[in-house]
């Protein structure tokens, strides 16, 4: 299969965008809210708040010792983003929202895989409720994995996979 450098410039221009978002987002959320205080925005639904998660998803792990909570997700963040890579790459040029989708969830697993390295957690922020009633707090890497996903799994669901 030919190298299609337009969909190399995308995956770069896409999940370097992410990845930028994400590291600008959480940089400014460090400096500018201390650690568990809360800025409503839309009063009993939506808020800024800062969080660092030590877990996984929905806090998986986060009762762990840090080295094991560490080490399992810095290995398994790298591999998720090398298979992510390999299925981009695989994906032929009729396919460009397959690829996009696979470049957003490869920004998003970076963007969290750079906060493991540097912090060992995740730094998150967006915080929906519905008074007390919270889902769990996320950031843009969380939000681009999930839409990536999401094209990945119309794509399973109308069966536009490639062959």
């Amino acid at each position: 299969m030919p190298i299609d450098n337009r969909k190399y410039l995308r995956l770069v221009l896409i999940s370097g965008a992410v990845i930028v978002i994400d590291q600008v987002t959480k940089a400014y959320i460090l400096n500018a809210i201390p650690l568990f205080d809360s800025i409503p925005v839309i009063p009993n639904l939506f808020s800024i708040t800062h969080i660092q998660n030590p877990g996984g998803a929905f806090g998986l792990l986060a009762d762990q010792a840090p080295w094991i909570r560490k080490g399992v997700f810095l290995i398994l963040s790298s591999v998720a983003a090398a298979i992510v890579l390999y299925f981009h790459h695989k994906t032929p040029k009729t396919h460009p929202w397959l690829a996009a989708g696979l470049a957003l969830i490869f920004g998003g697993a970076v963007g969290n895989l750079i906060d493991r390295f540097r912090f060992g957690r995740v730094v998150d922020f967006l915080d929906f409720h519905i008074g007390n009633a919270h889902w769990p707090a996320f950031n843009a890497a969380d939000s681009a994995i999930t839409i990536g996903v999401s094209i990945f799994v119309v794509h399973l669901v109308f069966n536009r996979m490639p062959e």
